[in-house]
């Protein structure tokens, strides 16, 4: 009997667990597209194409272009901390955490064409 209450026992924390992970992962990616709306679209657009007046008028790359994807983490994450260019620098406004979803969640509206 004692056997069986453990494995439930268990059986009921890896539930705990799996849906505490799943919550969380939601409440990253809603952050970071709150994040991406707030800071990030007024010119990269919602689908991070480019496709604003500040966008076309910068001649902003669609996230989904080849020069984009070639990126890699480490230089897009320098680009939303330092800022390029025209863009601001956003090292002193958002977390390192933040700068790491943004990154991300541009790399996910990179991979939708």
């Amino acid at each position: 009997m004692l056997k069986m209450k453990t494995g439930l026992q268990r059986a009921f924390l890896a539930v705990i667990v799996a849906v505490g992970t799943l919550w969380s992962m939601t409440l990253v990616a809603q952050d970071a597209a709150s994040l991406y709306k707030a800071k990030c679209a007024a010119c990269h657009g919602a689908d991070g194409k480019g496709d604003t007046p500040v966008g076309k008028k910068l001649g902003l790359r669609d996230f989904s272009s080849p020069e984009v994807q070639k990126m890699s983490d480490a230089e897009l994450t320098t680009i939303i901390a330092d800022g390029k260019e025209k863009m601001p620098s956003y090292k002193k406004s958002l977390k390192p955490e933040q700068i790491k979803d943004l990154t991300a969640y541009i790399r996910d509206l990179g991979s939708k064409k």
